[in-house]
């Protein structure tokens, strides 16, 4: 998932606007690719195939979330990692101040969150990667930002061919790591009938399951995806917020093209691949690494497509209702990220209403609906009392490494 309140926590006079915006539309819009993690087993996200009843609304539900949502969200939440880091790095330098101790104890303590948030509520998370890329990035945050924009173009495009290759090898592969590969994307009855279990079970009955889920992402997981998708955005984010992009101040007609060009690249190749997936029925020889290139690929443009999109609306003043609520949901980005785990949990979670595996396409776009209103609502009332979200105020009360002031 996210780099949540990847700017950092600060007094509202000194944040950017159009970040906060983009930030909360991202943290919200997130939710709807993350909810399929939550309701269902590990297979059914990337195979909607392996669970069963993958028919008529559930094909239409994932059709569009993939085309208009998976990859796109988490890609504007690595983006303004990057340039929450570059941000910070610029405001320390400009008080004279050596930012690197800050740096790397926010990436600690932010590894910290990450694995309490993984190993004790949700396999999905993000956070660990978004530190360890931090970790590793920071140093390249000075450079210029085409330069930034360079490498983090090459880090995304490595694995295009590295996927593209892998593919082409599948009918190579030794017999029983083919079976074994294909035994984990389509598990057998007995499996997904014993993790539907244990996700019903209590919380230590849980933990089997989602440690190891977890463990994958934040090894190999991170090691041949997050690394350099998520790492290689963070490099485009510094640049883009040094360019000035992500703050607004670019013209409307650039803002417009960036939209328009964005979105008539991305939406096309992303729906390429919901069509190639379903024609070859998620069969693992197609669409594990050819078929999520065309999303790959596309999601890059879509993406940038909304983003023009936000920053457009921001110049114009456009909802300027929801812009301030957007705004005061992405100021507590960190904190409602994790809240969206807490409350799924307990919805589908045995230490709560079990649900898991017994929720259909209304029930979970209910339930995306409801906690979007909620966290649109109970955002701005929160920040009208107190300077930061809960998480926010801990998190940098850990950085500082000093008590922070918490009411307004």
């Amino acid at each position: 998932m996210s780099s949540p309140s990847a700017a950092g926590p600060g007094p509202a006079a000194t944040r950017i606007a159009s970040l906060d915006v983009l930030r909360g539309f991202a943290v919200l819009g997130i939710l709807i690719v993350n909810i399929q993690g939550f309701a269902r087993v590990f297979s059914a996200y990337m195979n909607p195939h392996s669970a069963g009843g993958f028919e008529g609304a559930e094909v239409w539900l994932w059709s569009l979330v993939h085309l208009f949502a998976e990859t796109k969200f988490i890609s504007i939440f690595s983006m303004l990692f990057g340039a929450g880091m570059a941000m910070m790095s610029d405001r320390m330098a400009a008080r004279g101040a050596a930012g690197t101790g800050l740096h790397y104890r926010r990436q600690f303590w932010l590894l910290v969150i990450g694995l309490a948030h993984a190993y004790l509520i949700w396999h999905g998370d993000i956070l660990v990667a978004y530190a360890l890329c931090g970790f590793i990035l920071y140093p390249l945050r000075n450079l210029p930002p085409r330069r930034l924009l360079w490498i983090g173009g090459c880090a995304v495009a490595f694995l295009v061919p590295l996927w593209g290759l892998a593919g082409i090898s599948v009918p190579y592969w030794p017999a029983e790591d083919l079976a074994a590969s294909v035994a984990d994307w389509s598990p057998p009855p007995e499996a997904q009938a014993a993790e539907t279990a244990g996700f019903r079970g209590t919380w230590t009955e849980q933990m089997r399951f989602r440690a190891t889920a977890a463990l994958t992402v934040q090894t190999t997981g991170f090691l041949s995806v997050l690394l350099w998708r998520a790492g290689g955005l963070m490099l485009a984010g510094m640049a883009l917020y040094r360019l000035g992009v992500l703050s607004a101040s670019r013209s409307a007609a650039f803002y417009r093209r960036m939209a328009v060009i964005g979105l008539a690249t991305g939406l096309p190749l992303a729906a390429a691949g919901v069509a190639y997936k379903l024609h070859h029925e998620f069969a693992f020889e197609k669409a594990m690494f050819q078929g999520e290139l065309f999303n790959y690929a596309g999601s890059v443009g879509v993406f940038l497509g909304y983003v023009g999109l936000v920053m457009l609306a921001v110049r114009r003043g456009w909802l300027s209702g929801l812009q301030r609520r957007l705004a005061a949901t992405g100021r507590m980005a960190l904190t409602n990220y994790i809240a969206q785990s807490v409350i799924c949990s307990l919805i589908f979670y045995g230490h709560g209403l079990g649900m898991f595996e017994r929720v259909g396409v209304p029930g979970r776009l209910g339930i995306v609906v409801g906690i979007w209103a909620l966290q649109l609502l109970w955002s701005p009332w929160w920040l009208a009392r107190f300077r930061f979200g809960p998480l926010e105020w801990l998190w940098r009360s850990l950085s500082y490494m000093k008590r922070q002031p918490l009411r307004l």
